[in-house]
């Protein structure tokens, strides 16, 4: 082969699109909180056409709301949505869990192991960006999912990807690093020992830090 191959550019919507979807992650932009196109096109140098590309490809991640006359907004995930999304989160990942162990003789395969030692690499840095840490939780629950071979649950799955992020945000007051590292590997070795009940467990103490206390 001769000749010099091109790389890709980013191009300025995906740079854009990264850039909020960090500050969202990160908690800088918080649930609710209005995104002023003006205000971000002149603070990042871009055209609003641009920013509005952005704020689309957000939107359809679940992290950014666009509403007519109204709008963009950094999506929030509410005391009534959190039960629904945590019991559909639960089937999926029950079963899930239930199927990746069946298929691999009761072990996990080797990226659920990697992505739970790439999450306590993370939170053994000292102060990572909380960005750094939903996206290594985001890796380990989707290597499970993964691991059971069905594509229908993945896509399932998929779907929830907004909102689970968004509970992983939340999580950030009440989980430190140390307990987020703990209980991932905690959870991979019983769900080797004892099958997928654990994970119903896990996911339990998940919902409960995200609830109002009484």
């Amino acid at each position: 082969m001769s000749g010099r191959l091109a790389l890709g550019r980013v191009s300025t919507v995906d740079a854009l699109t990264a850039a909020l979807r960090t500050r969202i992650l990160d908690g800088e932009l918080t649930p609710g909180e209005r995104l002023r196109e003006l205000e971000l096109a002149e603070a990042y140098g871009v055209a609003r056409h641009s920013l509005r590309a952005a704020l689309r490809a957000l939107a359809a991640e679940g992290l950014v709301v666009v509403e007519p006359n109204r709008g963009a907004s950094v999506a929030s995930l509410g005391p009534a949505d959190i039960g629904p999304l945590f019991e559909l989160r639960t089937a999926l990942e029950l079963e899930a869990a239930r199927l990746a162990l069946e298929r691999h003789g009761g072990r996990l395969p080797k990226a659920v192991h990697d992505a739970v030692r790439l999450l306590a690499a993370v939170c053994e840095q000292p102060n990572p960006p909380w960005s750094a840490v939903v996206e290594a939780h985001d890796h380990v629950h989707g290597a499970l999912v993964a691991a059971a071979g069905s594509p229908r649950i993945e896509r399932a799955y998929a779907a929830l990807a907004g909102e689970l992020r968004l509970a992983v945000i939340g999580l950030r007051p009440s989980w430190s690093l140390a307990r987020m590292a703990e209980h991932h590997e905690r959870l991979l070795a019983d769900l080797e020992r004892e099958g997928p009940a654990p994970l119903r467990l896990h996911l339990e103490e998940g919902r409960a830090s995200l609830l109002p206390g009484p």
